[in-house]
Order: C-alpha cells, then structure tokens, then sequence
C-alpha cells in the first residue's frame, strides 16, 4: 500500500512538473511572437514595411518664403508694394526728422550774435534764419518779422508758424499710417478671395473634400499673415516718429522761450543804457 501511494506520488509530481514546463514554454513563444511584431511594425526595423510607407507617403517639400508668396495670389502683389513704400517713407522720414535737421546745432547762439536786441534792423536776423533752411528758423522768423509789435504779438506769430510746421511735419507721416491701415484689410480681403476658391474646389471634388479645404485655407491665410507682418512694424514706427515730431516741438518751445527771456533781458538793458546817456 505504501509503495503504491509513493508510486503516485511521483507521478502526480511528475505530471505537475510537465505541465509547468509546457507553461513556461508557452510563455516563451508568446513573448517572442510579441517581440517579432513589435520588431516587424517598426519601419526602421522592417525594410518592407519602410518602403511601403515611402510608396504610399512621399516626401514633402519644404516650404520657403518665396513659394509662400506664390501661394499667396494676386493680393500680394499690393502687399509688396505697401512694403517696399513703407521701407522707402520710413528711411526718408527717419533721415528728414532728424533733431539737427530740424533744429540746426547751436541754431539760438547764432541768432543771439546775428541780432541784437538794441538794432533797430533785424534783417540780419531774418537771413540767419533764412539760411538755416530749418522748420526752427522759419519759425522763428515769423516771430523777428514782428518783434517791433511788441511780446504778444511775437508769441502769437511764433506759436502760428509752429503750428504750421509741426502740421506740415505729421502731415509727412499720413502715408505710413495709411500703409498700416490698408495692409491687413488686402490681407483679410486676399483671405477671403482664397477661401472662396478653397470652398469651391472642394464642393466640385468628389473624395479628399477635407484635405482639399485645408490646404486652400491654410493656402489663403497666407496673404493675411502677411499683411499683418507689414502692418505692425509700420504702426510702431509711425508712432515713434510721431512722438519724436511732438519731442523737437517741445525743444523749439523752450528755444522759443529761451531767445524771448534774451531779447527782453538785452533790450531793457539798451533801453536803460539810452536813458542814462540822455
């Protein structure tokens, strides 16, 4: 009897440890398959695969802003125009605002030693601001042509002719902020025109009607973009100009003031000095 239990025993043990084996074997080869499918749907280890996908996907081509441009349509043709006016007003406007061309070096110590308060002839005067072919000198002229009248009129005749000028000086920057206006409605109305084409196409398209609608759209949005690239820069610097322009007014204010507190100074003085020899 006891020999009889040890026999199957044994084979009990025998058929638990078979069993075991073949389970660990099955484990084996599952974990093999699923490392050979992983292996085979990589394309950089599956040459096949690799070369399907490059049969079926070619290669884009890079975009580059100039096929950008093309895809833009007509509407960039005023774009670019509106880029190279601006490019060209603002280098003029940039060299024409310049402090010193607008108010010339040393311009009111020139103007002290040309005119003296106690001459009767301020023609000197005037030529020295004739010659100095600046907005300050013609400014300042309009005030010497009436210096005889007295203060009130010299300040009247000098805040008149700096209105003028300062008005003729902002009046020279209309044409960037036009710029900046127009360019992004050419790019808005470009947009428009491109998305009626891209609707078009693919309402006549019988399959890809999607992908047809997303590269019209993103075709159109071009000229957008770039009215904006145009707009934005000419805006900042159409402000800054404006705020140099209102900088020089406030220096020829203090000039103003400045050769005023001068000639007031200079002619009590000859005036005293007349009496005194009287």
């Amino acid at each position: 009897m006891g020999s009889d239990a040890e026999v199957e025993g044994v084979v009990n043990m025998m058929k638990t440890d078979a069993r075991n084996r073949w389970g660990i074997a099955m484990l084996l080869l599952v974990g093999c398959i699923a490392c050979f499918s992983m292996s085979a749907a990589d394309p950089e280890n599956n040459p096949v695969a690799s070369a399907e996908n490059e049969i079926a996907e070619p290669e884009r081509e890079k975009e580059t802003l100039w096929s950008l441009i093309l895809k833009g349509g007509p509407v960039m043709i005023p774009l670019g125009l509106c880029s190279l006016i601006a490019m060209t007003s603002l280098l003029e406007r940039s060299v024409s605002l310049r402090r010193d061309r607008i108010i010339p070096k040393d311009f009111i110590a020139g103007l002290k030693a040309r005119f003296k308060p106690g001459d009767s002839d301020v023609s000197q005067g005037i030529a020295y601001c004739d010659e100095s072919k600046s907005p300050v000198g013609r400014i300042f002229k309009a005030g010497l042509l009436n210096l005889r009248r007295g203060e009130a009129f010299v300040e009247k005749s000098i805040e008149d002719a700096g209105g003028r000028e300062v008005d003729k000086l902002k009046r020279s920057l209309r044409l960037l902020g036009t710029i900046a206006t127009v360019s992004p409605l050419l790019g808005m109305l470009g947009t428009v025109y491109g998305m009626i084409g891209a609707f078009e196409t693919s309402a006549h398209a019988d399959t890809g009607k999607a992908e047809m609608l997303a590269v019209g759209i993103y075709e159109a949005l071009v000229t957008t973009a770039t009215g904006l690239t145009i707009a934005i820069p000419v805006l900042i610097c159409y402000y800054y100009l404006n705020s140099k322009i209102d900088s020089v007014v406030d220096n020829i204010d203090d000039l103003g003031i400045d050769f005023m507190e001068h000639y007031l100074v200079e002619q009590s003085a000859a005036d005293k000095g007349a009496e005194s020899v009287v």
